[in-house]
């Protein structure tokens, strides 16, 4: 059993309320958002098979979303601009809608490879 300190820290209340503010920070520097991007749109998916499944595995309608986003974002950008500031966007909009897939989805990889390879895998 490996510890993973990231895993540890997210779901410790203290340690959660004491890193909030710097992520809120971190996340206004990133400026993404000022594009009209979600975070999980900055998740490149070429090269990375488990990204390339995850991204297939989304609804129509997301990923017709996902991909006008980034195509707003770059579209601007080339314009050395960025979206009028009621077009941001707001933090309560920036929800994970790739990050689950792609759990979902590197566990299925690991567990057709465990079971091509005759190895147990353990479930987090």
């Amino acid at each position: 059993m490996s510890f993973r300190a990231t895993h540890s820290l997210a779901h410790h209340p203290l340690a959660r309320a004491l890193l909030k503010p710097f992520a809120n920070a971190y996340v206004r520097a990133a400026g993404y958002r000022k594009y009209g991007l979600r975070y999980d749109d900055l998740i490149q998916d070429d090269g990375n098979a488990v990204v390339q499944e995850a991204v297939r595995r989304l609804p129509a309608q997301e990923a017709n979303a996902r991909i006008f986003r980034l195509r707003q974002a770059q579209q601007v950008d080339l314009q050395h601009n960025v979206l009028p500031k009621d077009q941001w966007l707001k933090p309560e909009e920036d929800v994970r809608y790739l990050t689950p897939l792609i759990a979902e989805v590197a566990q299925e990889f690991a567990e057709r490879e465990a079971f091509n390879t005759g190895e147990a895998v353990v479930k987090h």
